[in-house]
């Protein structure tokens, strides 16, 4: 009984204290430092950002705790174990405990294990892909700036529209005009599938505040489905060195109401780009210092 009852003193105070922590923690310390968590009363970006930062920060929680232990257990035998006034010599360099031996290599074991099921479970989630989405879109990877592409009905793409981007070039003082980057717009609320295209090198695709990015190659093409679930202007970029401007090749993405979709893509009707965007495509427009051909407007 008063050992139980130790340890209720114990755990009281640290209990307390951990909640009284955690209440004063803002959204983004408790998704773990993530982007897109700044806001308190706004809803996540897509539908899947909660997943991604339940993984990440109870991840870490879990390393946390072990740490913890581990150094815990590190301090006790320096000090429980220290050099006594008047010994002499070295202590036993070799001896074995069966029980401990069996504990600290299943305990590893298990920690490794059950990481790996979290992971691959919340994986499946995000690699699966929704065959019938309210939305498809094609992003193309090119040095260096991105391409895309609105598919529609048509088996051909002949009633898809698109925008083609130029790379971004910072001002004198390394200012970038985020009017003129390559613009992908999505509805809010509508189911959403990417398909992702290289037209030379590996790029990857990576939205920061959607906590996902996915790489592009050439002969193999990679898709992305998510919901996004919050109006707004996000940041995007290549993840992937893929040569001198690869700095530049910035876009943004707009999620916008189902009507400001429709009018961009009757926009991009009325400029007359529609059709399959690779019969348009012309890499020397996207050399550095030629400016947004006339395609590109977004």
């Amino acid at each position: 009984m008063p050992s139980k009852r130790r340890l209720r003193w114990v755990a009281l105070p640290l209990g307390t204290a951990a909640a009284v922590l955690l209440a004063g923690c803002t959204p983004t310390q408790l998704h773990g430092f993530l982007p897109g968590f700044e806001d308190p009363s706004a809803a996540p970006a897509t539908n899947r950002t909660e997943m991604v930062s339940g993984l990440w920060v109870n991840s870490w929680i879990v390393l946390l705790v072990v740490g913890l232990i581990t150094w815990g257990l590190m301090l006790w035998a320096m000090v429980a174990y220290r050099r006594r006034k008047g010994q002499t010599g070295l202590p036993v360099q070799l001896r074995y405990n069966m029980p401990i031996e069996i504990f600290y290599t299943i305990i590893p074991v298990i920690l490794v294990a059950g990481m790996f099921a979290f992971t691959a479970r919340d994986q499946t989630i995000l690699e699966t892909q929704d065959q019938n989405p309210d939305v498809s879109v094609v992003a193309i990877g090119k040095q260096w700036s991105w391409d895309f592409q609105y598919n529609g009905q048509a088996a051909d793409d002949s009633d898809a529209v698109w925008t083609m981007g130029t790379q971004a070039e910072p001002d004198k003082n390394g200012n970038v005009d985020q009017d003129a980057l390559p613009t992908l717009y999505l509805p809010v609320d509508k189911s959403v599938r990417i398909d992702l295209e290289s037209r030379d090198v590996a790029h990857s695709f990576w939205i920061i505040d959607f906590l996902y990015k996915k790489d592009l190659y050439i002969g193999r093409d990679n898709s992305w489905s998510f919901t996004p679930t919050r109006e707004g202007t996000y940041q995007g970029k290549c993840a992937e060195l893929c040569g001198e401007y690869h700095s530049a090749m910035l876009f943004r993405v707009k999620v916008v109401s189902e009507a400001d979709y429709q009018q961009h893509l009757q926009e991009l009707r009325d400029a007359g780009n529609t059709g399959d965007i690779t019969d348009r495509y012309d890499r020397l427009s996207n050399e550095p210092g030629t400016g947004a051909s006339s395609e590109g407007k977004n």
